[in-house]
């Protein structure tokens, strides 16, 4: 949770706790491209091979502070303790998954040419790119930018959620302790107001964002005139997983579980919809309704852990609670109601609802631990309804036999389509990304190499060759 003082200092307070975090001032957005602008020159002349070197740096820096960062991870998200583990574990291994990727997405090739000269291809970096990242990993996800945007040879501007600010200033912290200079990377402190200017601003050359769907639209609308700027966007899902006939029921209702209330429901690849295959569906609710109601919800570094903390402040818990009031009054069915553990905290049970007999359910993203069930009559009519969507970042069936998971991959429209798997747990060694809403066709993780550098085709000879044969004057 965050507020703004009147002097302009952005006050961030842990959410299982009210108590004050960390304060900053806002950035001066102007100054701080001013800075990177000059710095990229230099910063890009380096060898790759210093480059990566930093980032190898950067990695053994932050596994030196791994616990410090996991409790400021913890504590500033209201994730539990072990969740934040996990996440400081991904930036550690992100960095030789970016070398990787590198080199694969990004390599030299040497081409035949005419006159028995050579042909090349080769990557240039952008510039200066501007990374805005999110509160529900807000270390893991700005950092899969900002590592292959460095490997590459931009420099980064990065402005961390107003909600999670102090676990950016941490992240920017290694990197300048591990040798990156100050102005190579650089902390952007504030609000939607600074988001803006750094996407607005001439000297910015790349925007990479990962976010709401309303936010990743204003982007896109806001640079539709400028096809320069390279813009890569990652903006959530409201994504089905699909249950088709299984006699794994206790292992189904797992990675359900798994799939919508890891991380409070706050994961974009988090499952929104259970379509469940109507003779699915009083086994499965038989263990999924017990175990969802079984889950410990608690404080990050309660003992024993939690399953999952609260959301992120108490403005989204009271959306998140009218959301699931106003599906019961559209004619959903509570199966497990989701509930408000503190009046002043924003601890929040999973909630399970029918939502069958919704005529017109809203294709939104409830960012949150909701859950909605939809029964169907067989696997098709479960395609069909998961693809009601104008989202399409993550899907899963769980069940079924290999023929209905080629006919499930075939038709679902979707960047991440998993089988007898969460629908959440993206690998790093994969592209990630959506289409429709979710995303637009620039996929982060393994392909986050393809929107760092651009390819820069070239023919070359080491002395001038050329005549003109045709069409002079006799």
């Amino acid at each position: 949770m965050t507020e703004t003082a009147p002097d302009n200092t952005l006050i961030s307070y842990a959410p299982a706790t009210g108590e004050e975090l960390w304060r900053g001032e806002h950035g001066d957005v102007a100054e701080a491209v001013s800075r990177a602008r000059r710095a990229w020159p230099e910063w890009a002349a380096r060898p790759l091979a210093n480059r990566i070197e930093m980032m190898r740096r950067f990695a053994n820096q932050v596994r030196k502070d791994a616990d410090q960062l996991s409790e400021l991870i913890a504590n500033e998200t209201g994730k539990p303790l072990w969740e934040a583990k996990t996440e400081v574990d991904a930036v550690i291994n992100k960095v030789e998954f970016s070398v990787q990727a590198y080199a694969e997405r990004t390599g030299k090739k040497k081409l035949d040419s005419a006159l028995n000269g050579s042909a090349a291809v080769r990557h240039k970096p952008h510039g200066v790119m501007a990374v805005l990242g999110p509160y529900n990993f807000p270390a893991h996800l700005p950092n899969g930018h900002i590592v292959p945007a460095l490997i590459a040879g931009n420099t980064i501007l990065f402005k961390p959620s107003e909600k999670t600010p102090a676990v950016g200033a941490k992240l920017v912290e290694c990197f300048h302790r591990c040798g990156v200079p100050a102005d190579v990377v650089q902390l952007v402190i504030g609000g939607p107001n600074e988001g803006k200017a750094l996407v607005a601003h001439p000297g910015v050359d790349g925007v990479l964002f990962t976010g709401s769907a309303q936010a990743g639209i204003a982007i896109n609308r806001k640079l539709a005139a400028n096809p320069g700027k390279i813009v890569a966007l990652e903006m959530g899902g409201n994504n089905p997983i699909v249950v088709a006939n299984t006699p794994k029921v206790t292992d189904a209702a797992a990675l359900i579980v798994q799939s919508a209330f890891t991380t409070a429901g706050q994961r974009c690849t988090a499952a929104r919809r259970l379509i469940v295959i109507e003779s699915m569906v009083k086994p499965l609710m038989a263990e999924l309704l017990p175990l969802t109601k079984s889950l410990l919800v608690g404080g990050p570094m309660d003992e024993p852990q939690p399953f999952m903390g609260p959301v992120i402040d108490n403005d989204t818990a009271e959306r998140l609670g009218a959301s699931f009031i106003e599906l019961v009054a559209a004619g959903g069915k509570a199966l497990t109601h989701m509930r408000r553990t503190e009046p002043d905290k924003p601890f929040l049970t999973p909630g399970i609802i029918d939502t069958t007999d919704i005529a017109d359910r809203p294709d939104i993203e409830l960012f949150g631990p909701i859950l909605q069930v939809i029964r169907v009559p067989d696997l098709d009519a479960a395609i069909a309804e998961a693809n009601n969507t104008r989202f399409g970042l993550s899907a899963s069936l769980i069940g079924g036999s290999p023929d209905d998971y080629a006919r499930f991959w075939a038709n679902i429209r979707a960047g991440i389509i998993n089988w007898n798997r969460p629908t959440n747990g993206a690998s790093s060694a994969a592209p990630f990304g959506g289409i429709g809403l979710s995303g637009n066709h620039r996929p982060a993780a393994f392909y986050a190499a393809d929107y760092c550098a651009y390819p820069v085709a070239s023919t070359e000879l080491e002395q001038p060759r050329a005549n003109i044969s045709v069409g002079l004057k006799e």
